[in-house]
């Protein structure tokens, strides 16, 4: 099995220009834990629910309470992305994808093909990759 039949195609992305407030917005329109970080057309970093929560506390936390509003609008997802995250292609084995989300301990990894992003593989398409086997299996 490849990574593109189980992959998410056409994932939200962000742009490293874009603020905090903008990804706290995708994070609770979407409720996705990731967001690839392209620039350009080109995958550069991605971005986690667990950066935003902690670039989010230690605004709040060096600041006093009236600059929060003015720091979610100046943090760029840049300063608080990953850069060159590890890829796969749609072409990789499932198996494959399943090793190096455990070895980088991540929980996701964009799909990239031909320098442009097509998806993300994340430890959820995973799971039900494997109840999606084990279902099969019983029948």
């Amino acid at each position: 099995m490849l990574v593109r039949e189980r992959m998410s195609r056409d994932p939200v992305v962000l742009s490293p220009d874009d603020t905090l407030r903008k990804a706290r917005e995708l994070i609770k329109k979407h409720g996705f834990r990731r967001f690839p970080v392209i620039e350009n057309g080109k995958l550069v970093g991605i971005i986690t629910d667990r950066d935003v929560r902690q670039a989010d506390m230690s605004s709040a936390v060096v600041q006093e309470r009236r600059y929060v509003e003015y720091i979610l609008d100046r943090i760029q997802v840049r300063g608080i992305m990953t850069a060159n995250p590890v890829t796969v292609t749609p072409d990789t084995p499932i198996e494959e994808a399943a090793r190096l989300i455990l070895q980088h301990k991540v929980g996701g990894l964009p799909v990239v093909e031909d320098d442009r992003l097509v998806g993300i593989i994340t430890e959820t398409d995973l799971i039900r990759t494997m109840i999606d086997l084990l279902e099969k299996e019983k029948d």
